[in-house]
C-alpha cells in the first residue's frame, strides 16, 4: 500500500506557544501532513518533546526558546526567524499569559507584561515575517479566547489584550488579502491546559478537563480552515464545550 500523500509536504510554520496546550497540539497536525516546524517558547523541554513528536513524523523541528514578555526576547526571536527562515507558509500565535483581579487592584506591571506577551509579541512576529508570507500566500492563525470578543469581570487585563489581538487580525486581514494571505482568529472557550488548571485553582474550582475543550478539538478545526480551498476564507472560529459548567 502506499503511503498516504500529506497535504503540507515541505511547507514551513512557526508556532509560538508550540510546547503545550493548543500550540503543541496545532504544530503535531501540522507535522502529521508533512509541514516543518518552528517551536517558539518559554521552555525548551517541553519544546523538543514536541520537535522529538514531530521528527518521528518525518519532518524537521527546530526549538527556539524564548522569553516573549520582554522586548529583547521578541527582537530576538525576529532575528532569528529571518536569519534562519526563507520561506514561510504558516504562522500561528499560540503563546499568552493571563492574570485575573479586580481593575483597582490590577498592577500595571502585569498589564505591561500581559500586553508586551499576548499583543506586542504577535504583532512584532507578524511584521518580520510578513514579507516571506506574501511571497508564498500563507497564512496566519491568532489563537485568541472567548475574553476577545466578551469581557468579563475579574479579567479586564487580560480580556484587553485579547480584544487588541482581534482588532489587530481583523485589521490585517483587510490589509493583506489581496496578497493571497488568509488571516484567522480562533476562541476558544475553556480548554484542557496547563493555563485552564492554573484559572481554575485561582477560581478555586475543581479542574475537571474531561468536561472542556481539548487542545486536538482547535487543532481539527484550525487544520480544516488551513486546508480549505483558496476559493476560501475562514476569518472566524468560535469554539466552547460542550458540556457547559
Amino acid at each position: 500500500m502506499e503511503p498516504r500523500k500529506r497535504s503540507l509536504e515541505g511547507l514551513t510554520s512557526v508556532v509560538t506557544g508550540g510546547g503545550s496546550g493548543i500550540g503543541a497540539a496545532i504544530a503535531l497536525a501540522l507535522a502529521r501532513e508533512g509541514a516543518g516546524l518552528y517551536l517558539v517558547g518559554r521552555r525548551l523541554e517541553p519544546l523538543e518533546s514536541v520537535a522529538s513528536k514531530a521528527r518521528d513524523m518525518g519532518v524537521r523541528a527546530v526549538c527556539h526558546p524564548a522569553d516573549l514578555s520582554l522586548s529583547s526576547g521578541q527582537l530576538e526571536v525576529t532575528k532569528f526567524l529571518t536569519h534562519n527562515l526563507d520561506r514561510l507558509d504558516f504562522l500561528i500565535h499560540s503563546a499568552a499569559l493571563h492574570n485575573a483581579g479586580l481593575v483597582e487592584d490590577g498592577g500595571l506591571s502585569d498589564f505591561d507584561e500581559l500586553y508586551h506577551t499576548n499583543v506586542r509579541a504577535p504583532l512584532a512576529l507578524t511584521q518580520a515575517l510578513l514579507p516571506m508570507l506574501k511571497d508564498r500566500e500563507g497564512q496566519i492563525v491568532f489563537i485568541n479566547s472567548s475574553s476577545g470578543v466578551a469581557a468579563k469581570p475579574m479579567t479586564a487585563q487580560y480580556d484587553a489584550t485579547k480584544h487588541a489581538l482581534r482588532a489587530i487580525a481583523d485589521s490585517l486581514r483587510g490589509e493583506i488579502n489581496s496578497y493571497g494571505v488568509r488571516v484567522l482568529s480562533v476562541y476558544p472557550g475553556r480548554t484542557a491546559t496547563d493555563m485552564q488548571e492554573r484559572i481554575h485553582r485561582i477560581e478555586d474550582k475543581t479542574y475537571r478537563p474531561e468536561l472542556l475543550l481539548q487542545p486536538s478539538d482547535v487543532a481539527s478545526v484550525v487544520m480544516n480552515a488551513l486546508l480549505l480551498p483558496r476559493t476560501a476564507e475562514v476569518t472566524d472560529i468560535h469554539i466552547r464545550p460542550m458540556t457547559k459548567t
